[in-house]
């Protein structure tokens, strides 16, 4: 009986080919756009669990006393925890930026290379909390020696040829520490926020033995893997008095637990790989998926319901020979599956085709071996049977209750068939979808426009930044650099400091202000600049002067968040008021105070900050360049550098790119909206095109008597268009308010944000119904050329 099933279904479908092409393409791309949003779901909710023991692995994180919570900890807390809870197995670690490592071989020059990430310090611990694949060594003695490293495959590669020849030879860092490779461990895979690539001592930090609980700086956390009988919130409990009895009695912030399997997808703080993905965007995926998903399911239903008239006559004869309606309900579910296989068959071909450009749209690294996984395969198992229920179940009704007399009899219309309101109802859903992607994507385009077009408060552009060596020696050399670039025709500025205006790389501290008896309540972002920072990146002062050329005494900027903060309104109130850092570790007069500039993305408010003379804490060159000829000044700057600092690599990164990448988020998002707007709006169409074929073929001797009674082509697409067109502006009256809500509150997550205009929802639903008039017209344009004799001489 199956068999006999099998062979109907396949006739059925053969004899309809271009119905049958309509919707295996239409399941096909929903199924295959699904498969995708599947699997990168899957890859980001698998970060850092490949860990043994990762469901005890947690992040410890600074709570301030009014609610914020920072990702890093205060420097000297790794040694506290190690000395008050000896039964944890804890970790202090910090990312390094620009770190050189100089290879040393014998009877050859070292060979030079700069890691610009994925160089950590760690505590010998590390290894035992994070189980990464080893190639060579023992985790628990690798870094036990204070002169030992530890590489990644591919980087003792870039460094020696081959990863074997590596264990025992001797590298430098930072042109100052000898350090001996003692591991070698297997590339970490792409789902972990510790991409590393070389591994060094904890020691080896200048703040490791600092006694500063206040300042914390981006990059410097802690991770701590609990016993099995301490919960977090019992160990939560320990660490409130532990933050008392280090810090100061005026010192309210606390430290808290993260475990280990948020990192990657809190948005409100911050990781070493420098991307998260919040709950908010998984869900997002998942109902772009339903959506798309129901957008085909739709087409099916319509065209099915559509082509039931078509197939009055079988039904009819089926029922007359003594098939019942469950047989026939069987039936068409089993035509409905067979193109529901094909569709996941087609399925999986695209997104084996497709996988490398996901990767590039998202900044990610899937690879086909997630094919293999036995979650994609049930997943798609589950999508095959819920496909073939919602796309199949209701035409297979509609098909089974046909009258078998009045089917017999040819009474059965397009027009009498129960499907005509639901077909309707469905074209409408399917543009509401369709029309609050068009929608959406305008305007999250115009909010990434508006980031990348507002003013900072400083120049961007031109600048570029070029990172130094921070040792002593060094340092020594920047007026002999400072002369030497200012003597290049197209530099114009040369600024020596610690980061640029707007960075992602911040240290937080508190002060003490006007000879306070305590700290400022609140945290601001360090700089530490020399006196040409103000005019290279044309800071504005709202009171008082630029710092002085100096080194001997310290100067302090203020900008004017911190003078709102200080509770003073008119920015002269606080110049020459003293400042007094780290306990008189550096002490100096506010001598200007600075318009507020935006030091953060435009996702984040202004916040608070200070400037400070202090070289030694300088790290980078920020030099500005005319923009006649870039590619020459960057010649001779990569010259001049080169003969100021030989044993140094040489590079660089602009400064307007290095804010561009505060919103590569949006920006990917942006390129995920346009894609799937793209495939919503075929697929509607897709679904149209099929409707409007069969409506040619239904009124073809209507159109036919229309066109010998004078009526012209373009009645015939009036004809054709209208009820589709009505049907469209329904959806698009849905779909506006709708979207703005769901924008609108995207848009609250931006301190800085665009305001929804009216024309943005116009311009998308003209977009749709332009796109939905052409589709239906080449079939209404078809129709309406035709010879009625054709049409009307078999009457």
């Amino acid at each position: 009986m199956i068999g006999n099933y099998l062979k109907t279904a396949f006739r059925s479908l053969r004899r309809n080919k271009s119905y049958t092409f309509i919707n295996i393409a239409g399941l096909t791309i929903g199924i295959a756009v699904c498969l995708v949003i599947f699997i990168v779901i899957r890859y980001e909710s698998s970060f850092d669990n490949f860990h043994r023991h990762h469901d005890r692995i947690y992040r410890v994180m600074t709570k301030g006393e009014k609610g914020g919570v920072a990702s890093c900890v205060p420097f000297p807390l790794p040694a506290a925890m190690k000395n008050d809870f000896p039964s944890w197995q804890s970790t202090g670690m910090a990312m390094l930026r620009n770190l050189q490592v100089a290879v040393m071989e014998k009877n050859a020059a070292p060979k030079l290379f700069k890691e610009r990430t994925g160089a950590f310090l760690v505590e010998a611990a590390f290894f035992r909390i994070f189980n990464f694949p080893w190639l060579a060594g023992e985790p628990s003695t690798a870094l036990q020696d204070p002169n030992s490293a530890v590489l990644t495959r591919s980087t003792a590669e870039r460094y020696f040829g081959d990863w074997k020849n590596a264990m025992g030879k001797t590298i430098k860092v930072s042109n100052d520490d000898l350090l001996t490779i003692t591991g070698i461990l297997q590339d970490a895979p792409s789902n972990t926020d510790f991409q590393l690539s070389i591994v060094i001592p904890y020691h080896l930090a200048k703040y490791s033995q600092s006694k500063d609980w206040v300042s914390i700086s981006s990059d410097h956390k802690c991770f701590v893997l609990l016993p099995p009988q301490v919960t977090a919130a019992a160990a939560e409990r320990q660490l409130v008095a532990f933050s008392g009895k280090y810090r100061a009695a005026d010192n309210k912030a606390i430290q808290v637990l993260q475990p280990l399997g948020q990192v990657h997808t809190d948005t409100s703080t911050d990781n070493y790989l420098g991307r998260t993905v919040g709950p908010e965007r998984i869900r997002i995926l998942w109902l772009i998926a339903l959506f798309i998903l129901c957008i085909a399911c739709v087409n099916f239903i319509n065209l099915s319901t559509a082509q039931a008239v078509n197939r009055a006559r079988e039904i009819g004869v089926r029922k007359v020979l003594g098939s019942g309606r469950w047989q026939i309900n069987l039936q068409f579910l089993l035509e409905t599956c067979l193109q529901v296989l094909a569709g996941v068959m087609l399925a999986l071909l695209i997104v084996a085709l497709i996988i490398p450009p996901v990767n590039d749209i998202l900044g990610i690294t899937l690879s086909l071996h997630l094919l293999n996984n036995t979650g994609v395969f049930i997943f798609l198992l589950i999508t095959t049977i819920v496909v073939t229920i919602l796309a199949g179940f209701y035409p297979a009704l509609v098909l089974s209750g046909f009258n078998p007399i009045a089917a017999l009899k040819s009474r059965i219309t397009a027009k009498s068939t129960r499907g005509l309101s639901l077909r309707r109802a469905l074209v409408v859903f399917q543009f509401i979808i369709a029309q609050a992607l068009i929608i959406g994507t305008l305007l999250l385009i115009r909010q990434i426009n508006y980031f990348e077009q507002t003013p900072m408060g400083f120049k961007k552009d031109a600048i570029v930044d070029v990172p130094f060596p921070s040792d002593s020696a060094s340092r020594s050399r920047l007026n002999y650099l400072r002369d030497k670039l200012m003597a290049i025709k197209e530099v114009q500025q040369v600024s020596f400091n610690s980061n640029t205006p707007a960075d992602d790389d911040n240290w937080w501290t508190e002060f003490r202000f006007d000879h306070a008896a305590k700290e400022t309540e609140f945290a601001m972002l360090s700089k530490f600049v020399d006196h040409q920072y103000v005019p290279t990146y044309q800071l504005p002062l709202a009171a008082g002067r630029n710092i002085t050329a100096t080194d001997s005494v310290n100067e302090f900027l203020v900008n004017e968040a911190v003078v709102k903060k200080l509770g003073f309104s008119d920015p002269n109130d606080v110049l020459n008021k003293e400042v007094d850092l780290w306990g008189g570790a550096a002490k100096g007069p506010i001598v200007g105070v600075l318009k507020n500039f935006h030091s953060n993305s435009l996702k984040e408010d202004i916040v608070p900050l200070f400037m400070v003379n202090m070289k030694r804490l300088y790290s980078t060159a920020g030099i500005q360049l005319s923009t006649t000829n870039i590619p020459a000044a960057l010649r001779q700057i990569e010259r001049i550098w080169k003969e100021t600092y030989p044993n140094y690599v040489f590079e660089y990164e602009f400064l307007d790119e290095r804010i561009g990448n505060f919103y590569r988020e949006e920006r990917q998002l942006s390129r995920l909206y346009k894609v799937f707007s793209a495939i919503a709006i075929f697929l509607s169409c897709l679904g149209l095109y099929g409707l409007a074929s069969f409506m040619a073929v239904q009124r073809i001797k209507e159109v036919g008597i229309r066109k010998v009674l004078g009526a012209t082509t373009a009645h015939v697409v009036y004809l054709f268009s209208k009820d589709f067109m009505l049907l469209i502006a329904i959806a698009f009256v849905i779909a506006c308010p709708l979207t703005w809500y769901f924008m609108h509150q995207w848009l609250q997550h931006f301190v800085y944000h665009i305001n929804i205009g009216w024309w943005t929802f116009v311009a998308g639903g003209l977009g749709a119904v332009v796109i939905a008039l052409v589709t239906i017209s080449f079939q209404a344009i078809k129709a309406g050329m035709a010879n009625p004799a054709e049409s009307l001489k078999v009457e």
